[in-house]
């Protein structure tokens, strides 16, 4: 069997949801799961929906949901006829599960809210989808992930129970011939106590390589609206160019420097059963694409990653003692419980620099958690470089110009923030 995960690029209006079969074709008499993420822009349109309810603007709210339910209810009358009523009574449960929330008023952390109203974006999306397929004679089961991801209660990026995940996929999944279809989400799961959780923007390729590791799929395909992987974001770099062979280890690395390609726990799930992962292009199927398994590939290109709204935290030891292993451990218990990722660290006798992405919030709260240790000083606006398998040269020109704050270099890997 086959693991495919479809994205919200490749999703995101009725001539490429109406693309999909003819995908699916190409694969008739195969067990399939498909994972399917929620509509182009849905989830930031529901985060902010979940922002107007903390801040106690439910007029407001309801307003952004609104434009969230006529969106959809557009989209499945443009796909549907016979399935069209059964869709729209789905759709509207889904509704009135959030339309109960948002009448309420918040008592609990933002996170927790964030993961009951962002779910709903999947949830809609692939009731859609899956009513649309069953219609055009691509007859599968729609099933509602949070039954099986099960996870604990670390909202916004929940952690995954597998044991409890594993067997409620036995239980769910049953490939009873040679061409069963189940279809369901990405990105989100749930807890013992039902409540819904996401885990990790971008998740929905975690989800679907837990379930290509949990059912020994033959492979996972992600499709993109892309040829594959790239060694640059083509929209930044228009000379970027297709890599199509990789190794699990580098799209680790390349995951954990910023690379939009593959969510950074996607890697873990497919390597420990050799899975092999291929991202090939929904809107040309016949493109070769990208594998990547655990061979060893030779003479990679340059892969260059630019993330934006960089801060760096200058933390300087209050009473001059040396920042050794207890203090470098109680920030970093710090990093842990504010869900802060450092995308740069560099540590002197008496200093730290952090470099990570500019969210006020969080930062105003880590100088609160370390003020016992430490002074901070923050500086703004700063983009970070990063390029692996680099080489002088090309080092020197693209920093031809820019005022560099901060520098970091292995043989393999150099780091650049700049103004």
């Amino acid at each position: 069997m086959k693991v495919f995960k479809f994205g919200g690029a490749s999703v995101n209006n009725v001539e490429r949801i109406q693309n999909i079969p003819n995908i699916l074709q190409q694969y008739k008499n195969q067990n399939l799961v498909i994972i399917i993420s929620a509509m182009g822009k849905t989830t930031n349109a529901l985060e902010k929906v979940a922002e107007a309810f903390y801040n106690n603007n439910q007029t407001n709210a309801l307003e952004l949901f609104n434009v969230v339910k006529r969106q959809h209810l557009n989209t499945a009358k443009y796909l549907l006829l016979t399935n069209y009523n059964a869709c729209i009574t789905q759709l509207t449960d889904f509704f009135t599960e959030i339309e109960w929330l948002l009448h309420d008023k918040p008592v609990k952390e933002f996170d927790y809210y964030y993961d009951q109203i962002v779910c709903i974006g999947e949830l809609l999306s692939t009731a859609i989808i899956s009513h649309y397929l069953n219609e055009v004679n691509i007859t599968n089961t729609w099933l509602d992930v949070r039954d099986i991801i099960k996870t604990d209660n670390n909202f916004r990026d929940a952690n995954v129970d597998f044991l409890k995940t594993s067997e409620a996929t036995k239980q769910q999944i049953k490939f009873n011939s040679t061409s069963s279809i189940y279809l369901t989400q990405g990105f989100i799961g749930c807890t013992d106590e039902n409540e819904s959780t996401t885990l990790g923007r971008e998740g929905s390729d975690y989800t679907a390589s837990i379930f290509a590791n949990l059912l020994n799929a033959e492979n996972l395909t992600i499709w993109k609206d892309v040829e594959g992987v790239m060694n640059a974001d083509p929209k930044a770099f228009p000379n970027a160019i297709l890599i199509n062979e990789l190794n699990f280890n580098e799209v680790i690395e390349m995951a954990y420097y910023g690379a939009q390609v593959i969510h950074p726990k996607t890697i873990k799930p497919l390597q420990n059963k050799n899975i092999p992962l291929h991202v090939k292009c929904f809107l040309n199927s016949n493109l070769p694409g990208t594998i990547i398994h655990n061979k060893q590939i030779k003479n990679l290109p340059s892969i260059i990653v630019i993330k934006k709204n960089q801060t760096l935290i200058h933390l300087s030891s209050i009473d001059f003692s040396f920042v050794g292993e207890e203090p470098m451990s109680i920030l970093y218990n710090c990093f842990n419980k504010l869900k802060l990722k450092p995308n740069l660290i560099q540590t002197g006798a008496i200093n730290v620099q952090v470099c990570i992405d500019d969210k006020n919030e969080k930062i105003e709260k880590l100088a609160f958690e370390t003020s016992s240790l430490f002074e901070m000083q923050v500086e703004k606006n700063l983009t970070l470089l990063t390029i692996r398998h680099y080489n002088e040269n090309q080092l020197q020109q693209m920093l031809e110009g820019k005022e560099v704050v901060l520098i970091q270099q292995t043989k393999t890997t150099v780091q650049v923030l700049y103004k």
